[in-house]
């Protein structure tokens, strides 16, 4: 199906992931079209018939989480059944359990570590960056963290996510480096945030050195992603990674 994408990273033959974009489904304005979010005001109906169009590329449904911007790691291989866990990460080592966070301006990590044994997937907004949301999938995938590799999907870029000071203050406090990532901005006390170097950061000090993705702004790309920044009211993609046999 159209508005589907494919992250480009070298990762086990086992392992699969898929992109979603706002192209290719039902929803109407503003939500057009292909929102995959059961909470922002879409018609039930039309979110159904988006998640049952991805259902198909699928190996499984994918495992929904309620996102609330924490460092909770659900567990695919058991979680689901009907149950939508409360958490911001999922991990999966059984084939076919596929991982899969929703967003609109939030950064979506992908994991997987070298031998094809366990992925992830991380819902990265600043709260839960700041939280350690990235550092505890690493923990919960339970490998050596110099065997993972990480992939950036689109999030709001630098040129458009403009914090305050306690934004800044949660990064710096805990890493006096990481004022890097900021730039003021053009009133004091606000800054100009780098989620991207942020949440690179993070990863390589948790031992995550290999990273790819990043750079594509969901502000900025009205056509293929949503942006809760950009529109306010609007719907939401997914990142998804899986297991094959």
């Amino acid at each position: 199906m159209s508005g589907l994408l494919r992250p480009d990273w070298a990762v086990p033959g086992n392992v699969r992931t898929l992109l979603t974009t706002r192209e290719g489904g039902v929803s109407p304005p503003p939500y057009a079209s292909f929102n995959l979010g059961d909470h922002v005001g879409d018609a039930p109906d039309a979110v159904a018939a988006n998640r049952a169009r991805l259902r198909l590329q699928l190996p499984a449904a994918p495992l929904w989480l309620s996102q609330v911007h924490g460092v909770a790691v659900a567990d695919a291989d058991v979680d689901g059944g009907g149950r939508v866990p409360v958490a911001d990460a999922a991990v999966a080592r059984r084939a076919g359990r596929v991982c899969a966070v929703l967003t609109a301006d939030c950064l979506p990590v992908l994991f997987c570590d070298d031998a094809g044994s366990v992925v992830g997937a991380a819902h990265a907004g600043w709260r839960g960056l700041a939280a350690g949301v990235l550092e505890a999938t690493i923990a919960t995938m339970g490998v050596a963290p110099h065997t993972i590799r990480a992939w950036f999907g689109p999030a709001i870029g630098p040129a458009a996510f403009e914090v305050g000071d306690e934004v800044r203050a949660a990064f710096v406090g805990d890493d006096p480096g990481a004022a890097e990532a900021f730039i003021g901005g053009a009133q004091a006390g606000k800054w100009m945030a780098d989620l991207f170097a942020l949440a690179r950061r993070r990863l390589v000090r948790a031992g995550v050195a290999r990273i790819d993705g990043g750079g594509v702004c969901t502000y900025s790309d009205a056509r293929r992603f949503y942006s809760y920044r950009r529109d306010g009211v609007t719907g939401r993609f997914a990142s998804l990674i899986w297991l094959t046999e």
